[in-house]
C-alpha cells in the first residue's frame, strides 16, 4: 500500500512540476536530435584574448608537510593516517608532490608551462591550525605569501580556494558542518583571508565542490568526516555552507571590494545529464530534476533566487510526509536568510567530468535518503570512451551542453571552467593519449559553445601535476606533469599531454591548420592549360566520335587551349 501511495504521489508530484523547465527543454531540444557526425564535427577558432586559461590543484593534494612549521591536523590527515581508512595501498598525503617545500619547482613548472593562472586551496589548519584566529600559524601565511607572490613575479593570476574539503580537525571535534557555529568560524577564516592576501588576489573561490562534500562526506562517509546520515545530514550540511559562502561574500563585498577591486564565487561540481527518451516526458522531468538535485541544489539559491530549486523542495517533502514526517527533512531558508545567499557570487565557477543518462523510477521510501529522493537513475552512455575510473567516461558533447545550460538556467554568467582532466592509470605516465584525447575534444566543445552558441566562457584550467586523489591515493594519474611518488625528491615530468597543452593555450583555441584553408590565386602566365583524349576512347564509332571531336575543339578555340595530348 505504501508502495502504491509512493508511485502515485510520485507521479502526481511529476504532473505538478512536469512541465520541463524552459532551460533544460531549450538545451535538449537544441542539442539531443544532433547526428553522431554532428556531435563529432571538429570546430576551429579561437577563444577571446583575455581567455584565462590555467591549471589547478590543491592543498591537501599536493603540498604534504602534514605537520611541518606548526600545521595542524585536517579531517584528512586524521582520515588517511588511521589503519584501514579505505584508501588504495594505505597511502596518505603527508607528503603527497611535497609542494610545501618544492615551491620553486612548482613555480618554475607554471612558468616553463606559460598559463595565464593557477587556481591552488590555502590549506586551513596550515594558517589557523585549530581552525581559529587566536592560533595564526605565520609560517603558513608566509608560504603562501611566497606562492602569490612568486605567481605574479611571472604574471600569473592566482585564484584562490579558501576551503577545499580539509576541514582542521579540532572544528570536526565540535561538529563540523553540522554546527551551525562553523558560518561564524568560515567567516573569520575568509575575513583573514581577504584582508592578509587580497591585495594580491583578485580571483577567490569560497569553497570547492560542497555537493560532493556534503553527501559524500556526511551522506555516505566515502571521505571526511565519514558520517552516514544519509537522510538528514547532507541537507543540513549544504544549508550552513550556503549560509557561510554568502555571509563570506557580503564580507568581501562590504569590506574589501572598494579597495581591492576583487571577485568572489564558489566552485561547484557539475556532470550533464540525458533523458533516456527524449520522448518520454517522466524521463525529461526526471533529467531535470538531476541537474537540480546535483548543481541546483547550491547554484539555484546563490544565483536565482536565494532558495533551493522547485523540485528538490517537492521531492524531499512528499518523501519526508510519506515517511510520517511533519515537515520537511530539507530545511527551510528564512526570507532574511533568501536575501542574504541571492545573488553572491560574481561569476559561475564550474567542475567538470562526466555526462550520464538518466531516465525516471520511484525510489524507496525507506531509509530516508538523498539519493532515495531523487526518483531517477542514472546510466553510463556507452557508445564514449571509458576512463579509469569506473562509471566516468569522457562524454565530451556533454561540456558544450552543460554550458549552454548554465547559461539558460542561471541568467547567462561569465564562466570559468575550474577543473577538467581525465584519470590514466600511473603505469602509462608519459604516453598519456586517452588525456590528450580529452583535452582536444573538451576544449572544443567549450569553443563551441563560446562562438556557436554565445556562451560567455571565460577561462580554463586543469590538474597542473598528479596528485594525491581522494578516492584513488596515487594510483590514477590527472595531471599534465607526472610525478613518481616512489621518489623521495618527487621530480615533475611533463607528460604530452603537458605539451598538447601548451600549444593549444599558445593558439589561444584551435586555429584553422593551413591545409584545411580556402586558397584563391593565379597560375603564372605561361602555365599551359591543355585537354587530353586517347584513341581507344576516341575512335570507336567514326560517325559519332567526328561529332564530339569538332565538339571538343570548338571548347578548345573558345577556351584558348594552347596543347593537346594525343595517343
Amino acid at each position: 500500500l505504501i508502495w502504491v501511495t509512493s508511485t502515485s504521489l510520485s507521479f502526481v508530484l511529476s504532473v505538478l512540476i512536469c512541465i520541463v523547465p524552459s532551460a533544460s527543454k531549450a538545451v535538449w531540444e537544441k542539442f539531443t536530435p544532433q547526428k553522431k557526425f554532428d556531435r563529432q564535427m571538429y570546430h576551429y577558432g579561437n577563444f577571446s584574448q583575455d581567455f584565462l586559461w590555467g591549471v589547478s590543484s590543491s592543498a591537501y593534494q599536493i603540498e604534504g608537510g602534514w605537520n611541518a612549521e606548526g600545521k595542524g591536523p585536517s579531517v584528512w590527515d586524521t582520515f588517511t593516517q588511521t589503519p584501514g581508512s579505505g584508501v588504495p595501498d594505505n597511502v596518505t598525503g603527508d607528503i603527497a608532490c611535497d609542494s610545501y617545500n618544492k615551491l620553486k619547482e612548482d613555480l618554475y613548472m607554471l612558468q616553463a608551462l606559460k598559463v595565464k593562472s593557477y587556481r591552488f586551496s590555502l590549506s586551513w589548519s596550515r594558517i589557523f591550525p585549530n581552525g581559529r584566529r587566536e592560533s595564526l600559524n605565520q609560517k603558513g601565511v608566509d608560504y603562501y605569501n611566497r606562492l602569490i607572490n612568486g605567481l605574479l613575479a611571472r604574471k600569473i593570476t592566482p585564484m584562490v580556494t579558501i576551503y577545499h574539503w580539509d576541514l582542521p580537525q579540532a572544528l570536526q571535534d565540535i561538529g563540523g558542518w553540522q554546527n551551525v557555529q562553523m558560518i561564524d568560524i568560515f567567516n573569520d577564516y575568509c575575513d583573514f583571508c581577504f584582508a592578509t592576501f587580497g591585495d594580491r588576489v583578485k580571483f577567490w573561490m569560497t569553497m570547492n565542490d560542497p555537493q560532493g562534500l556534503a553527501w559524500l562526506g556526511y551522506g555516505t562517509g566515502q571521505i571526511p568526516p565519514n558520517m552516514e546520515e544519509p537522510g538528514t545530514a547532507p541537507y543540513e550540511v549544504a544549508h550552513n555552507l550556503i549560509k557561510a559562502h554568502a555571509t563570506a561574500y557580503h564580507t568581501y563585498d562590504k569590506t574589501y571590494r572598494a579597495s581591492q577591486g576583487g571577485m568572489v564565487s564558489i566552485a561547484l561540481n557539475a556532470e550533464w545529464v540525458e533523458p533516456k527518451d527524449i520522448n518520454v516526458p517522466r524521463d525529461l522531468v526526471a533529467a531535470d530534476r538531476a541537474m537540480q538535485f546535483h548543481l541546483g541544489w547550491f547554484a539555484h539559491p546563490i544565483f536565482k533566487n536565494g532558495d533551493y530549486p522547485e523540485a528538490l523542495k517537492a521531492q524531499v517533502l512528499v518523501k519526508s510526509e510519506l515517511q510520517g514526517l511533519k515537515t520537511s527533512r530539507l530545511p527551510s531558508f528564512t526570507e532574511e536568510e533568501k536575501n542574504l545567499i541571492k545573488g553572491t557570487a560574481d561569476m559561475f565557477c564550474v567542475n567538470h567530468y562526466t555526462s550520464r543518462i538518466v531516465t525516471h523510477v520511484t525510489g524507496a521510501i525507506l531509509p530516508p535518503s538523498y539519493q532515495n529522493d531523487r526518483d531517477y537513475t542514472e546510466e553510463e552512455m556507452t557508445d564514449q570512451p571509458t576512463t579509469a575510473i569506473e562509471f566516468t567516461r569522457a562524454v565530451s558533447f556533454g561540456m558544450r551542453r552543460l554550458l549552454n545550460w548554465i547559461k539558460e538556467e542561471y541568467g547567462d554568467p561569465d564562466i570559468y571552467i575550474t577543473e577538467n582532466s581525465v584519470s590514466t592509470p600511473m603505469e602509462y605516465a608519459y604516453d598519456d593519449i586517452d588525456r590528450v584525447f580529452l583535452y582536444k575534444t573538451y576544449i572544443d566543445e567549450a569553443l563551441k559553445a563560446y562562438e556557436l552558441d554565445g556562451v560567455k566562457v571565460k577561462g580554463y584550467a586543469t590538474y597542473l601535476m598528479d596528485s594525491f586523489q581522494f578516492f584513488h591515493g596515487y594510483q590514477l594519474g590527472f595531471g599534465l606533469h607526472y610525478i613518481d611518488f616512489n621518489n623521495i625528491h618527487r621530480p615533475r615530468i611533463p607528460k604530452f599531454s603537458a605539451h598538447l597543452y601548451y600549444n593549444i593555450m599558445k593558439d589561444n583555441g584551435f586555429s584553422l591548420p593551413d591545409d584545411e584553408k580556402m586558397l584563391y590565386g593565379e597560375f603564372k602566365k605561361d602555365f599551359i592549360w591543355s585537354s587530353a583524349t586517347a584513341s581507344y576512347q576516341v575512335f570507336i564509332c567514326p560517325a559519332v566520335c567526328a561529332v564530339q571531336t569538332i565538339f571538343y575543339l570548338f571548347i578548345m578555340i573558345f577556351f584558348g587551349v594552347k596543347n593537346i595530348k594525343l595517343t
